[in-house]
């Protein structure tokens, strides 16, 4: 199984932005890659969503005198 980092999306976010940037694209497959950069944007806004949840937790516990360890996902 792929144990996908943050580095990993921000690498596929530019990516992204790298094909959108591509002048030889035509309108059409200009579109298709604007459709494709939506949905990558709504699943990197969940992912991102997530690893911040994860990280107030940590600092919540923190703030409590417990131990707080910081989940894999947040890590390199």
């Amino acid at each position: 199984m792929t144990q996908n980092k943050l580095t990993d999306l921000n690498n596929h976010l530019f990516m992204s932005l790298e094909r959108l940037n591509e002048e030889e694209l035509s309108e059409e497959e200009l579109g298709r890659e604007i459709k494709r950069s939506e949905a990558i944007t709504s699943v990197a806004s969940q992912i991102i969503s997530n690893a911040a949840l994860s990280l107030k937790a940590v600092q919540v516990r923190a703030n409590l005198g417990q131990e707080a360890v910081v989940p894999k996902t947040l890590l390199e």
